[in-house]
């Protein structure tokens, strides 16, 4: 089914796999519907194996860098429990709000330059499902939000990483006091940090026979806004190597330590960081002060491939297409499709130190690094060459083409989406 699923082009139905792999006359077709339905595996564990391989192929030294997000799979239908109405984020502008049924993901990836690709890439290993609010109060159980699905998937993730460092990006979903201080000397969280925050000095030693108990936060410090719009702000200069889109950048920025609280919330010690480009100012955090300016502004760029990754998967990988309703179906098979992305990855990754990895060329149309669709292409031709796909019957036709005509055949399924 895995290899199915690489093979198929348009739908990833059960129906479409077997017909890929040349099952498509097996009776018993029921039984490869309760893989997904009723057999009893363990998702956490593939996802675990699926981390440590990543780690091994592309992350051999260094902080592990990881990316954490959510995505929308637009489905629709009463049998599906856990769908809620959410804001359509591809759809939607500044101006212009779209509303979707459908089931919210939330997905931790490795963030980290693959050398064939000369790109930053997102390779998704843990996807769990958000359902919504009212998906709990059916149930007459309390709601968990992004923040604790956000705590509960990166501190599992520290626990498969051991005593390895763990650099987590997010945007500002999840610039939450409550996970920075959750998060605090096991994950070092980096997010987007609203120039408003309200933002304290550190308290000062409690003096000799002072009543009452400790103050949380010292001096109110201006905030972000007015630090960016002071004159004497100091800023400092620096050259982001993997900007978004892939050029080099020069940003400048300045960045200090300080405490972030809320009233009702526990104080959390923070860096901040400002950037500016072409006069456009954004704030940054992470609970982490001991990382350094230049250090998490490189990390946060690397945020915007995790989007470039949840478009690929839906353009080549068929999200969207499958059609389980049972909700244990469901709250497997999207997981499976989405780490199918870093599954073709590592099994091209093998191909190109064999030779075997090439990008579609044309005449009019050079590419000068290879892509997710050539990695597709490339794991698809070793799937047909190697692997001998069940033919029921028989009687084998043998039918001669011209070495022309096969390549023509090969290419257009090969790269198809």
């Amino acid at each position: 089914m895995i290899a199915g699923a690489i093979l198929a082009p348009r739908k990833r139905t059960v129906s479409a796999l077997l017909w890929i792999v040349g099952l498509s006359q097996e009776k018993a077709l029921h039984k490869y519907h309760r893989v997904l339905s009723h057999a009893r595996w363990s998702s956490l564990k593939a996802s675990r194996l699926l981390m440590s391989q990543l780690i091994k192929a592309f992350v051999k030294d260094g902080p592990l860098v990881i990316g954490i997000d959510e995505t929308l799979e637009r489905r629709w239908g009463k049998q599906i429990s856990a769908r809620g109405i959410y804001r359509d984020a591809v759809r939607s502008s500044d101006s212009h709000f779209v509303k979707c049924s459908g089931l919210r993901w939330v997905s931790v990836t490795v963030l980290s330059k693959v050398s064939w690709a000369n790109r930053v890439w997102a390779l998704p290993f843990l996807t769990a499902l958000a359902p919504s609010e009212r998906y709990y109060i059916d149930r007459h159980q309390p709601h968990k939000n992004l923040t604790r699905w956000a705590r509960q998937l990166l501190l599992q993730v520290k626990r498969w990483a051991g005593d390895r460092a763990v650099i987590a990006v997010g945007d500002s979903s999840y610039a939450v006091i409550d996970l920075l201080k959750t998060l605090q000397g096991r994950v070092s969280l980096i997010s987007r940090l609203r120039l408003d925050a309200a933002l304290y000095e550190p308290v000062t030693s409690r003096p000799v026979g002072q009543r009452g108990r400790s103050r949380l936060k010292g001096k109110r410090l201006p905030t972000l806004l007015r630090v960016a719009q002071e004159p004497t702000t100091a800023w400092q200069s620096l050259v982001v190597a993997d900007w978004y889109g892939g050029a080099s950048r020069a940003v400048e920025y300045c960045s200090d330590t300080a405490i972030w609280y809320h009233t009702g919330k526990q104080p959390v010690s923070i860096r901040w960081v400002l950037v500016r480009v072409d006069g456009r100012v954004t704030g940054l955090v992470s609970n982490d002060a001991g990382l350094s300016a230049e250090q998490m502004i490189p990390y946060f760029v690397r945020r915007w491939s995790i989007e470039t990754s949840f478009a690929l998967v839906w353009a080549h990988l068929g999200v969207e297409t499958q059609r389980q309703w049972s909700d244990q179906a469901i709250a497997r098979t999207t997981p499976v499709l989405i780490g199918l992305f870093s599954l073709v990855t590592l099994l091209a990754n093998l191909l190109q130190g064999q030779g075997l990895l090439s990008s579609q060329q044309s005449s009019w149309y050079v590419k000068p690094q290879l892509t997710f669709s050539d990695a597709l292409a490339g794991v698809r031709r070793y799937l047909w060459r190697e692997m001998n796909f069940q033919t029921l019957g028989s009687d084998v036709v043998h039918v001669k083409m011209s070495q022309q005509q096969y390549q023509l055949w090969q290419n257009a399924l090969a790269w198809a989406a």
